[in-house]
């Protein structure tokens, strides 16, 4: 019979140190809660490096970040990240409502985590992810700071709506004012020059883009440190509060869980206060600006909808990538670069304007057609792009594509003879004369 003898091992164990991290975050942007943010970071660290059988992983802090959701939590979205990647194996954290005040999307983030074995751990409600009763806790309390997050988020439009039915405003960033310690608009004298330059410049005829340009020409960022633009110098030009009145509640948030901003299109109650401060621009100035964007907006349109037009969507500029919109002018309709309409001629020099009629002909020549038709063309051409002035290449849907030139036509050519009938006319009451 065999005898068998045990052979211990006489190379030691070596022990498999668990990947530890924590997430900390605050909502309120404070002295205080910067203090509280530093401290959880630094509470977390030590906690983690003096235990013999955890590996520090990190800490990842979010700081005046709403919890409701995860779409600007750019920390917690990193910590999913090394998660996958295998680099943590324990989370700890402060609280339900730290990690997430949305129920759905609590529940998903720690299932999702439990399956890739990845244990959460909530200290104040001592809940551990990974223990048998640890979901049903979950589900109770995060529930409960949802309601919680709700209750708060109602007091709060209470609060404001409050303040808009007696005229009251409260945190506002416009260029041109500052707040005083009352709430009230105080008039800043350096931007509201700029302001008056913005109303002057446009009602002596210079266009929404080109006050722009001028504007980043002087080096004067806008009040969020941004480079000016056609909507940002409309969103002056139609601003009531520069005539001294207010119109408040323009906006609102759809609900205490997405809090996305939303216009207000007669879904809540205005509120209009006149005379609330001192203007900055008068109403007749006011009066001749809103004017002439009325006749512009009537007599230059453009659509960059991507299914209005045959062509919206498909025309795309070889210089600058920007797609090609649609324009209505008095002589007639015409596509153009929509960053040189835009910006102007010094963002994209190299493109031209192409009329349509001269679009439909190229297309006509290209799918060998009598006449335009919508059909055969989506069928045919995947886009459309023009790679420099007077040339513009289709692109078939079976990866082939083609090459057209085109020009203006002569002034003769483009004459009917009721044009010409007139002219002669005209000639010939000047020689009578």
């Amino acid at each position: 019979m065999p005898k068998i003898s045990k052979i211990e091992p006489t190379v030691p164990a070596i022990k498999q140190l668990k990947k530890v991290a924590a997430y900390a975050r605050v909502s309120m942007q404070s002295e205080r809660m910067m203090h509280s943010l530093s401290a959880q970071i630094s509470y977390y660290s030590k906690l983690i490096q003096k235990n013999p059988d955890w590996e520090y992983a990190g800490v990842y802090a979010d700081d005046f970040i709403s919890g409701t959701n995860t779409v600007k939590r750019d920390e917690f979205k990193r910590m999913l990240v090394d998660c996958e990647e295998g680099k943590i194996d324990i989370i700890l954290t402060k609280s339900i409502s730290r990690f997430a005040r949305n129920t759905v999307d609590l529940l998903e983030t720690v299932r999702h985590l439990k399956a890739k074995g990845i244990e959460v751990r909530f200290e104040k409600e001592n809940i551990n992810s990974m223990s048998g009763d640890g979901e049903l806790m979950l589900s109770i309390l995060a529930s409960y700071a949802q309601e919680e997050s709700y209750s708060a988020s109602e007091n709060r439009k209470w609060q404001i709506r409050k303040d808009f039915s007696i005229g009251k405003i409260g945190s506002i960033t416009i260029l041109g004012y500052r707040r005083n310690a009352e709430g009230v608009l105080e008039i800043e004298p350096n931007e509201a020059e700029l302001v008056r330059m913005i109303f002057s410049d446009y009602i002596s005829g210079m266009g929404q883009q080109r006050i722009a340009n001028k504007i980043n020409e002087m080096g004067i960022p806008t009040r969020q440190g941004n480079l000016w633009t056609n909507p940002r110098i409309r969103e002056i030009l139609t601003n009531e509060k520069y005539i001294g009145n207010l119109m408040l509640q323009k906006y609102y948030r759809n609900n205490h869980i997405e809090k996305k901003k939303t216009r207000n299109q007669g879904e809540l109650q205005k509120y209009y206060v006149e005379e609330a401060h001192e203007p900055i621009i008068d109403l007749e100035t006011f009066a001749k600006a809103k004017a002439i964007l009325a006749q512009r907006h009537e007599q230059y349109t453009h659509d960059g909808a991507t299914n209005r037009y045959p062509l919206s969507g498909l025309i795309i500029c070889g210089l600058c990538g920007k797609n090609y919109q649609r324009k209505q002018l008095p002589q007639g309709i015409i596509w153009m670069c929509a960053t040189f309409l835009r910006r102007g001629k010094k963002y994209c020099p190299g493109s031209k304007q192409i009329p349509e009629s001269i679009l439909y002909a190229l297309i006509c020549d290209v799918l060998k057609l009598d006449e335009f038709d919508t059909a055969v063309f989506r069928d045919n051409i995947h886009h459309i792009v023009i790679p420099k002035p007077f040339e513009v290449q289709f692109f078939f849907h079976d990866g082939t594509s083609e090459i057209r030139h085109w020009e203006y036509p002569s002034r003769a050519e483009s004459w009917t003879e009721e044009m010409k009938q007139a002219a002669r006319e005209r000639n010939q009451k000047w020689v009578e004369k």
